[in-house]
C-alpha cells in the first residue's frame, strides 16, 4: 500500500488454565504466559506502531496487594519499552518456584500473573498520546468490579452511545469509542452486581463478595451493554476477580482467532501469530464466532454465548489484501489468487508489449500478489506457445527451435525499487519536502531499456499521493517506454468506519477521479443533487438511510476511473514522456480470490451495518461544504 493508512489495531490475550508453578515445572519458566503475550504482540507489530500496552490480573492476591496492573507506552518501539519495564521484575524470578512459593513470586514480580491482555495501537483521529493507548481500565475497591479493556474497533454511533450514558445518569469523562464502550460495560457490570446483591441478600462481607464473583453472568451483562452498538469490533476484557471475556461484532467485520488447550486460552487478531507462538497447525486455531462472547471464568471453564442477533457475515477483505501478515497459509493463497486474477486483463492491456515487459512490485506487502501474477502470466504465455507448437506438429512443420522457445518462455521479473526505511521527511515546506519524498524509493538502474514496459504491482491505491510524489518519479528515471501500475485491490471509493482510518472521502484518488470525470462531462449539478439527498437522509432513522454517493460512481466504468487516476497521479513536472497506465482489480476478481471475506464496502458502498450509510453521506457533505478535514463519524 503506497499510502500509509492507520488501521486495524492488534490484540493479544493469554489466560492461563494452570497455576504458575506448573509452567515452571513443565517449561522451566513461571513467566511462560507473559512471554507468550510478548511474542503475540511482536508477531503482530504490523498492526500498530503508535503505542502499546499490557494489563495483567493476578489471582488470589492477599488483601492490600495489587491484583490488576497496567503498563503503556506511546513512544517509538513501544513493545520493547513496556517489556523493558516488565523485565526488571521477571529477571528476579527464582528457578525454584513451587506451589508453596508461587505467591511470594507474584508479590515480588508486579507483572507475573495468570491473565494478560496486550494491545498494539494505530492512532486515528483521537491522536497518539499515552491516554489513548489500550488497555483502558476502570478501577474499584471490589475486585469483580475492576475491568481492563482493549480492542480493535470503531463505532459508527459513538456520539449516540455517549448520549445514552448521560441519559443513564452517568457523568462519563471522554467520548472516544473505547472510553464509551468501557463506560457502558462498566455500567452494566455494576448492574449485574446489584442484581446479585439482591439475590443473595442473606449474605454479607467476604462471603457475599465471593458468591457474586462466582455467579457473575458476563453473557447477560454484555447482552445489555451491547444494545445499540453499531460498528466493527473485537475486544477482550480482564475482570479483577479473574474472569475474562472476548467478544466479536455480529457481522464478523473485525478478526479474532482463538487457541485453546488444557494449559491456556489465547486470542489474537491474526491466526498466523497464534500458530507460530504456540507452534501448532493453523487448523488448530478457531475463529471467535461473530456476535458471540467467549467467557473464561476464574476456575478456567469456558463458555461461548451469543450476545446479539446475528446478521450477514461481512468479514473485512482488507485484512486479507494488506493488513494481516501473509504467513497465514489461507491469506497467502488468497493474495496469490488476487495476482492471478489480474493476469488476463494485464495481458490484454500489454498486447504486443508483453515480450518487452518487466514485472516488479512496490511495496513489500505486494510481493505475494506479485508471485501469483507471475505464475499466471507465465502459464498463459507458455500455453499460447504450446498451442502454436501443437498446430505445427499437426502440419509437420515443428522444429527444434520451436521447442527451445517454449522452454525459454517465461515472464521477466526484476526487483526494481527498494524503500529507504530510514528516510524521514523532516522538512515541511513543499518544494524541499517533494524532493525528499521522491527519494523514498531507491531504484535499480540498468535493468530497463527505453523500449521496455515496466509493470509494477501495488496491493492497493488509496490516496495516490505516494504514487504522485515518489513512485512515478522514481520509476520514470529508468526511462521505460511505458509504466503500468497494477492494484491488487479495486479502487477505494467509500469511507470506512469500522476500524480503518478512511473517513475523509475527498482524499481518495478514485473519488477525485470521479469528480474530475463529472466536471469533464459538464454534469456538476449531480454534486448538488447528492448533497440534497444526503441532507434529506439525515431526517430519517439510521436504519432507513441509503448510500447516496453511489450515484456519483454509477456514471462511470472501472476503465473510466482507472484512466483518470493515471492522469491524476502523473506529476505535472515529470520529465518523462512515456505512457502511464493504472489497472485495478475488479470486484469479481476480489470475490473469487476470497469468497468468504465479503466485507468490501470501501469498494462497493454496500455497508454491513446501518451506521455505514450515515457515515458515507456525512462524509460527502463534509467534502461538499469544504469541511473534509472533519471526521465523518
Amino acid at each position: 500500500m503506497s499510502d500509509r493508512l492507520t488501521h486495524e489495531c492488534g490484540l493479544a490475550f493469554v489466560r492461563l488454565r494452570k497455576p504458575l508453578h506448573y509452567f515452571q515445572e513443565q517449561y522451566g519458566d513461571a513467566a511462560w504466559g507473559l512471554r507468550k503475550t510478548y511474542l503475540l504482540m511482536q508477531k503482530q507489530y504490523n498492526r500498530g506502531q503508535d503505542g502499546a500496552g499490557l494489563a495483567v490480573v493476578k489471582f488470589d492476591m492477599p488483601a492490600g496487594d495489587q491484583f490488576l496492573l497496567r503498563v503503556r507506552s506511546d513512544k517509538h518501539n513501544a513493545i520493547e519499552r513496556i517489556f523493558d519495564v516488565i523485565t526488571e521484575d521477571t529477571e528476579q524470578l527464582s528457578e525454584s518456584i513451587s506451589a508453596e512459593t508461587e505467591m511470594d513470586a507474584k508479590r515480588a514480580c508486579r507483572f507475573l500473573g495468570e491473565a494478560y491482555l496486550g494491545h498494539l495501537r494505530y492512532g486515528t483521529h483521537s491522536g497518539n498520546s499515552m491516554a489513548m493507548c489500550h488497555p483502558f481500565i476502570r478501577k474499584s475497591n471490589i475486585a469483580s468490579r475492576n475491568i481492563a479493556l482493549a480492542g480493535n474497533f470503531n463505532m459508527t454511533n459513538s456520539n449516540d452511545l455517549f448520549s445514552r450514558l448521560v441519559a443513564y445518569g452517568l457523568d462519563p469523562v471522554g467520548d472516544n469509542d473505547t472510553q464509551v464502550i468501557l463506560e457502558k460495560i462498566s455500567h452494566f457490570l455494576n448492574n449485574e452486581h446489584e442484581r446479585l446483591i439482591k439475590k443473595h441478600k442473606n449474605l454479607e462481607g467476604r462471603e457475599l463478595a465471593k458468591t457474586i464473583s462466582d455467579d457473575l453472568d458476563l453473557g447477560r451483562m454484555l447482552k445489555k451493554a451491547a444494545q445499540y452498538w453499531d460498528g466493527g469490533y473485537v475486544f477482550a476484557s480482564l475482570v479483577g476477580n479473574g474472569d475474562a471475556f472476548i467478544c466479536r461484532d455480529p457481522a464478523g467485520i473485525r478478526p479474532a482467532f482463538m487457541y485453546v488447550n488444557d494449559e491456556v486460552v489465547a486470542c489474537a487478531s491474526e491466526r498466523g501469530a497464534l500458530a507460530n507462538v504456540f507452534n501448532v497447525d493453523p487448523d488448530k486455531i478457531q475463529q471467535v464466532k461473530p456476535g458471540h462472547i467467549v467467557i473464561v471464568k476464574r476456575d478456567g471453564s469456558i463458555e461461548e454465548v451469543e450476545f446479539t442477533n446475528p446478521i450477514e457475515l461481512r468479514q473485512c477483505s482488507f485484512e486479507r489484501i494488506y493488513f494481516s501478515r501473509g504467513n497465514d497459509p489461507l491469506i497467502y493463497k488468497q493474495r496469490k489468487r488476487l495476482g492471478a486474477n489480474l493476469a488476463p486483463r494485464i495481458m490484454r492491456v500489454l498486447g504486443d508489449d508483453i515480450s518487452r515487459s518487466f514485472f516488479s512490485y512496490i511495496p513489500n506487502t505486494a510481493e505475494t500478489c506479485f508471485l501469483g501474477l507471475l505464475e499466471a502470466v507465465g502459464g498463459a504465455l507458455r500455453s499460447i506457445e504450446a498451442d502454436s507448437i501443437w498446430d505445427k506438429i499437426q502440419d509437420g512443420s515443428v522444429t527444434r527451435s520451436d521447442l527451445t522457445k517454449l522452454n525459454h518462455t517465461r515472464v521477466q521479473a526484476e526487483l526494481i525499487a527498494h524503500k529507504d526505511q530510514r528516510l524521514r521527511t523532516f522538512i515541511t515546506h513543499d518544494a524541499a519536502r517533494r524532493d525528499l519524498v521522491s527519494h523514498i524509493y531507491d531504484i535499480t538502474r540498468g535493468l530497463i531499456e527505453k523500449d521496455d514496459t515496466l509493470v509494477v504491482v501495488d496491493d492497493s491505491i488509496v490516496r495516490g499521493t505516494t504514487l504522485r510524489e515518489s513512485i512515478i518519479t522514481s520509476l520514470s528515471q529508468l526511462n521505460p517506454k511505458r509504466i503500468v501500475i497494477v492494484s491488487s485491490a479495486p479502487p477505494i471509493m467509500y469511507p470506512d468506519c469500522y476500524g480503518i482510518d478512511m473517513s475523509q472521502i475527498g482524499k481518495f484518488i478514485a473519488f477525485e477521479a470521479a469528480v474530475e470525470l463529472t466536471k469533464d462531462a459538464g454534469n456538476e449539478s449531480i454534486f448538488e443533487e447528492i448533497a440534497r439527498n444526503c441532507i434529506a437522509q439525515e431526517k430519517l432513522p439510521v436504519s432507513q438511510m441509503q448510500n447516496q454517493v453511489k450515484a456519483l460512481y454509477d456514471q462511470f466504468t472501472l476503465k473510466d476511473i482507472s484512466c483518470k487516476v493515471a492522469e491524476l497521479v502523473r506529476p505535472n513536472e515529470l520529465d518523462w514522456n512515456g505512457q502511464l497506465d493504472v489497472i485495478y482489480q475488479d470486484i469479481d476478481g476480489l470475490r473469487a480470490a476470497m469468497p468468504e471475506h465479503t466485507g468490501d464496502w470501501y469498494f462497493t458502498g454496500t455497508y454491513p451495518t446501518p451506521g455505514g450509510n450515515a457515515v458515507v453521506n456525512r462524509a460527502f457533505l463534509n467534502w461538499h461544504t469544504s469541511n473534509d478535514s472533519k471526521r465523518a463519524y
